[in-house]
């Protein structure tokens, strides 16, 4: 059945590389990694439906945050014409952005990141208004001024099952957030950190288009308090630990929320030296840091809720990224070993990218809600995209600046090569080399010529070949 599975991911990505904008191929040493990353390249591409990214393969329809996320993740760098088309499918007239209203603001950040990838200026133009419009909007109808933060749901918690009670109102039969009144009220980790890293995109954007510097003035400043409201109200010093957050009378929520931890480090809310001691102070499963953690008292490890204490690979991999960004490479490794596990073991996936796992046997577990059992979605993208940018952000080392790219690779002694090819930068197309292992670059050649520093220039055009090899 193994092989199997591989000559169907193998034949199916040769017919899509036939109407996709590259073929993407990976060589690695460790033959797991391999087939991981081919199977999450394959679920990216079949769910492309009409030029535009779905959630998943058990999913119609598409969200902003998937999008927004599936972009940010990978999409850009590998297929930005269709990153592209997605995130302005989710805008109404390219004006503002459309569908949720509390983490819609996250197609900010994806579009900054999306402009870094391609050097659209005119892509960027369209997108900074967008942005600035739904800021603007959001400012005016959820910004709570009595504690500077963001009302409403966590980041893609749009189920009921994300949230104790007395935010889960019992005698509310639905599972939407929509219909539970109090989730209007309370003010989420997670989106407090979205919003924080939208405004430092928004900076960005104003710069690179020299808007007038007193609009750029004020979205620091906003950036600045929000940021300082998130450390007085949902960060714990003496515990060194952050809140899941303020619920609806202002009371502080202490459950562990692996997505808003994540954000808060990569974004640079809380500083490096302080992340390392957030992370080391975690609880992480057997499989990988949980969505939310423990269990609310209406859930336990036999019936868990579904966005309760499980495993959402979406929130690992901005997790591992986390892990990266805070120079803890072990707590890195364990989510990328364990996501590929997850993926691939035929006792565990079964060659998918699952939506969620059970944290204790790490099989596909869609959860409680409502006194219902839900699946766990096959062909889920945003888990698919997670693993690729393990291994393009993690193991490869890729950095998007304003005008540049860099490498900042990790390569663990257990894989000891690994090459990409396709990856879209600007107007260059990169196939990238890294040998040995570690964390300190020996050397780094461009087409064959040694070079100084692992940084290439948005001037860089055509094909180009990277060798980076490690100390």
């Amino acid at each position: 059945m193994r092989h199997l599975v591989i000559l169907f991911i193998f034949i199916h990505n040769l017919s899509f590389c036939q109407n996709f904008e590259s073929c993407q191929f990976i060589s690695c040493d460790d033959k797991e990694i391999k087939d991981a990353y081919n199977l999450a390249i394959n679920t990216v591409e079949i769910n492309v439906r009409r030029g535009i990214l779905a959630a998943g393969g058990d999913y119609g329809g598409e969200w902003t945050r998937d999008i927004a996320i599936n972009s940010w993740n990978a999409v850009s760098l590998l297929y930005p014409n269709i990153a592209e088309n997605s995130l302005w499918s989710v805008t109404i007239n390219k004006d503002s952005v459309g569908h949720q209203y509390w983490d819609k603001i996250i197609w900010v950040i994806s579009a900054y990141n999306h402009y870094k990838a391609t050097g659209k200026i005119d892509f960027l133009k369209q997108a900074y208004r967008c942005s600035a419009n739904t800021m603007k909007q959001m400012e005016q109808s959820v910004y709570d001024t009595l504690y500077g933060l963001f009302k409403g749901p966590s980041v893609f918690n749009d189920g009921i099952a994300g949230y104790p009670i007395p935010i889960y109102d019992t005698l509310v039969q639905s599972s939407s957030v929509f219909d539970h009144p109090n989730t209007y009220k309370i003010k989420c980790l997670s989106t407090n950190c979205i919003y924080y890293g939208a405004y430092l995109s928004l900076i960005e954007m104003a710069r690179i288009l020299e808007i007038d510097t007193s609009t750029i003035t004020s979205y620091q400043a906003k950036a600045n308090n929000l940021k300082n409201n998130i450390i007085k109200h949902l960060y714990d010093p003496s515990q060194n630990s952050f809140y899941y957050l303020t619920d609806q009378l202002g009371n502080k929520i202490k459950y562990q929320e692996g997505l808003g931890i994540s954000f808060a480090i990569i974004f640079g809310i809380i500083e490096n030296n302080q992340a390392k001691k957030i992370i080391n102070n975690l609880y992480i499963s057997n499989y990988g840091i949980t969505s939310i953690w423990p269990n609310f008292n209406y859930f336990s490890d036999e019936k868990p809720g579904r966005h309760n204490n499980l495993i959402w690979p979406m929130v690992n991999g901005f997790f591992a990224q986390a892990c990266i960004k805070a120079g803890n490479y072990n707590a890195f490794l364990h989510e990328f070993k364990s996501l590929t596990h997850l993926a691939i073991d035929p006792d565990k996936g079964d060659y998918n990218f699952r939506e969620i796992y059970d944290p204790i046997t790490g099989k596909p577990e869609g959860g409680w809600q409502c006194g219902i059992h839900w699946t766990s979605c096959k062909y889920q993208t945003w888990s698919a995209t997670a693993y690729l940018n393990m291994v393009l952000y993690g193991l490869v080392g890729i950095r998007l600046e304003n005008n540049k790219i860099f490498f900042q690779p990790y390569l663990p002694s257990s894989i000891g090569q690994i090459s990409i090819n396709n990856i879209k930068y600007q107007e260059a197309e990169l196939s990238i080399t890294i040998k040995g292992s570690g964390t300190k670059i020996k050397k780094f050649i461009l087409n064959g010529k040694k070079q100084s520093i692992p940084v290439l220039s948005k001037n860089l055009k055509g094909s180009n070949r990277i060798v980076i090899e490690m100390q």
